[in-house]
């Protein structure tokens, strides 16, 4: 008798449930591409409010200035509600 496979662990969030989201942009306006631990640590982080959206981006903001984002712009699914905002000191 063979079990079922069991279920992941850790499940990535659906729009639905998370749907802000930060695009991450350098000077031109380009979407800026991470390696993959700056992504999953910054490029792939979604948030259930636009509330805690703002929060992450007030603290991560120099180390996104750090990894060449220049810019970023919120998004809610794929709706644009506001930027290009500098991430310029």
């Amino acid at each position: 008798m063979s079990l079922p496979e069991q279920p992941a662990p850790y499940r990535p969030s659906a729009p639905a449930e998370n749907p802000w989201h930060w695009r991450l942009e350098d000077a031109s306006g380009a979407t800026v591409a991470l390696s993959d631990a700056d992504a999953k640590a910054y490029a792939d982080v979604a948030f259930p409010s636009q509330g805690d959206a703002e929060s992450w981006i007030g603290e991560t903001w120099s180390a996104l200035a750090d990894l060449g984002v220049t810019h970023v712009t919120l998004l809610e699914v794929d709706r644009e509600v506001y930027g290009p905002m500098s991430l310029s000191a």
